[in-house]
């Protein structure tokens, strides 16, 4: 009898001892619970506190320390007390800690019980981890950022400002391939910005020195924003720099095809244009023999009659198209320069004087051509200082010093 009444005792005192860490588990549970609710203020903190220390005794008893309520637990407390602790060298344990409880939790929980425990927990961590990558951005310390981003993104993968994070930082730690990934995948996302992101990343695949990829991001947002003024200049920009102008001329010639009434259709097409007139008038200064000299002159002057078709057909649809006005002013400006120099460059004889005042009769009426355009983008933008230099430069080739003079005081005042 003796013996069994031992054996009693025993048993009843082992019973106690679970029951109180069971107990300690319950207390954990319900003071994270009531932290969860408050979020804010002493009581909060109060709360959490006391979940850590009913977790911690739950967490060393041999009975609950490997139950997955027990893990999960502690690894939301834990995560919960490295986000509320603003010194690294303490929250990083407490980070470090949560994050095995964690991971113990999801390996032990093959049921699933705990998950909302689990995920909370997990939400918690990216959090600390969000507010880390923050202070490590704001302190230039770009690679300890993109690794904090990037945990963060792991935690949330279709959360646009933890992709959008991560890849900023990448891009700024000059680890454009993870940039690349990243940006990527935010542009088939709902994020709001998504033209700006499309200019961004063909801007990393450029610093990547891959510009099929940068065609080919920029390509892509043009489908999603066709009227992008920003994505379309840099396609041609770049198309231009890899003689690849043919390309793009043909994606817009197709695109007039199906939206004839598009202005900036034909001002892109101009713009493409214009700039493969310049490019061929920038050679013609450096080439020396005259065969090659004269093909770059027909050239140029091929591409800038063809910009001012395209540049007329915009103000047919829209005579107050700005960019349009003042890019067509400029490209009929160009023949009256030549023209308006092909005068003063002759000899001061005699003998050139008949040649002299044929230029210069040519170069007024080529002036004249130009000045409606050119008066229309100031009237249109009287700050722009482009337009103000190409009125200007009009003006000086008709030998009008007042007028010169008052738009020069105009250009010098303007902001644009």
């Amino acid at each position: 009898m003796k013996i069994k009444f031992f054996m009693a005792g025993v048993l009843a005192f082992a019973s106690a001892t679970t029951f109180a860490q069971k107990k300690e588990l319950s207390n954990a549970q319900s003071e994270f619970e009531k932290y969860q609710t408050i979020r804010q203020g002493q009581l909060a903190v109060t709360s959490l506190n006391n979940a850590k220390t009913s977790i911690d005794k739950a967490a060393t008893d041999a009975k609950t320390g490997t139950l997955p309520q027990t893990y999960a637990l502690k690894g939301a407390i834990y995560a919960s007390l490295a986000i509320l602790d603003t010194v690294t060298t303490t929250s990083a344990p407490l980070f470090a800690t949560a994050e095995e409880a964690l991971k113990k939790a999801k390996e032990t929980d093959a049921k699933g019980e705990n998950k909302k425990l689990i995920d909370d927990g997990g939400l918690s961590l990216a959090q600390y981890q969000l507010s880390a990558g923050v202070k490590a951005y704001q302190g230039a310390k770009y690679e300890v950022a993109y690794k904090a981003f990037d945990y963060y993104r792991s935690i949330l993968p279709e959360d646009t400002t933890a992709i959008f994070y991560t890849g900023l930082a990448a891009y700024n730690s000059k680890n454009y391939p993870a940039a690349i990934k990243n940006y990527s995948k935010l542009v088939t996302t709902k994020y709001s910005n998504g033209e700006r992101i499309y200019d961004e990343l063909s801007g990393m695949y450029l610093v990547s020195k891959d510009t099929a990829g940068a065609l080919k991001s920029l390509g892509e947002g043009l489908v999603k924003y066709p009227n992008s003024s920003t994505l379309r200049k840099k396609e041609i920009e770049i198309a231009l720099q890899t003689g690849k102008s043919e390309e793009v001329l043909s994606k817009i010639t197709a695109a007039i095809a199906n939206d004839p009434k598009n202005k900036a259709l034909y001002y892109y097409a101009g713009l493409v244009y214009s700039q493969t007139g310049d490019a061929a008038a920038a050679k013609v200064k450096t080439t020396k023999d005259a065969p090659g000299k004269a093909a770059l002159k027909a050239k140029k002057t091929e591409n800038y009659d063809k910009a001012a078709e395209m540049y007329k057909k915009a103000l047919e649809l829209d005579p107050n198209y700005f960019e349009a006005n003042l890019n067509l002013g400029y490209i009929l400006l160009a023949p009256a320069i030549e023209s308006f120099n092909a005068a003063n460059n002759l000899p001061g004889t005699a003998s050139a004087q008949k040649q002299y005042d044929a230029f210069m009769a040519k170069s007024a009426v080529q002036f004249d051509v130009a000045k409606p355009f050119l008066q229309k983008a100031v009237d249109l933008k009287p700050g722009s200082r482009d337009a103000l230099a190409n009125l200007i430069t009009y003006y000086r080739g008709k030998k009008d010093q007042p007028n010169v003079d008052k738009y020069t005081k105009l250009m010098d005042a303007a902001k644009e």
